[in-house]
This record gives C-alpha cells, sequence and structure tokens, in this order.
C-alpha cells in the first residue's frame, strides 16, 4: 500500500498542476481541505467511540484495546459508528487510491460529510448522534470543527 502512495504521489508530481487543474483533478486546496475534513471526522468519530466505550465498561466491566477493536468490528453498540468509518474510508479512497480523485469526487465527498452530520438518512446513527451531542462536550466541539470545514468556500 505504502508503495501504491508512493507510486500515485510520483504521478502526481510528475504533472504540472496546471494539467491536473484542468483535466478536473484536484487542486492543492481541495486536497488538503479533504484531508482536514478527513482528519476532523476521525476526531469526531474518537470522541463517539471513547463515549460508547465508557457506556460498555459502565455494564461489562474494563476492556483492553485489543477488545475494544474487536468490539467495534462486531458488537451491535459500536454499529452505529461504522457510517464514519465508511466515510473516512472513501476519503482515503479519494487521497490515496490508484485513480486520482476528481472535483465531482471532492464535491459528492463534502456533501455526504455533511449530510450524514446535520441530516443522517440512517435512524439509529441520527438517534444515537443527537443523544452523543446532547451529552458529550467532546462531540460537539469535534462535530463544530468538522461543520466549520464542511462551510468553507470552494
Amino acid at each position: 500500500m505504502l508503495i501504491e502512495r508512493q507510486h500515485r504521489s510520483q504521478r502526481i508530481n510528475e504533472r504540472p498542476m496546471s494539467e491536473i487543474v484542468t483535466n478536473e483533478f484536484l487542486a492543492d486546496s481541495h486536497l488538503h481541505r479533504l484531508a482536514d475534513v478527513r482528519l476532523g471526522l476521525l476526531r469526531l468519530h474518537k470522541a463517539l467511540l471513547e463515549m460508547e466505550r465508557i457506556d460498555y465498561e459502565k455494564v461489562f466491566g474494563r476492556v483492553t484495546a485489543g477488545e475494544l477493536l474487536q468490539l467495534v468490528i462486531n458488537h451491535a453498540q459500536f454499529g452505529w459508528l461504522r457510517i464514519i468509518s465508511a466515510l473516512v474510508v472513501e476519503i482515503d479512497e479519494a487521497l490515496n487510491g490508484d485513480e486520482l480523485a476528481t472535483s465531482s469526487d471532492f464535491e459528492a465527498l463534502i456533501s455526504q460529510a455533511r449530510l450524514l452530520l446535520t441530516s443522517p438518512a440512517d435512524e439509529e446513527f441520527k438517534t444515537k448522534y443527537q443523544a452523543a451531542l446532547q451529552r458529550e462536550p467532546s462531540v460537539v466541539m469535534a462535530h463544530s470543527t468538522v461543520m466549520q470545514l464542511l462551510r468553507k468556500d470552494k
């Protein structure tokens, strides 16, 4: 995977920026913004995961990092967080995939993130996310940061 990323980076670096922009590939400003949104979503995910971990441990006792990873992957209580994980993976693909991301890819990912955090279609996510915003200050702060990034001018 690292070799693939280096190869992609070399392909981008070999092209003049004007060629990349005129061919509808993402400009540096869009790449940086998408990377910032990704980082913000990761911080939000971490705050939500910590909240769920604490709730889980209140019922079942402390868990190790390895056990937590298994819970995140397999346990229903953590399932609603997979929507954010999937979006981060999509952003990773746009930033590091074999094919160069386009402006329409950028717009679609920004729109998808905005909808997820403001008007989620998944009812379980919507209910749990709204509850988390009401009870956990770290979630509110992380949400605010991501929303600021999503509101930036194009």
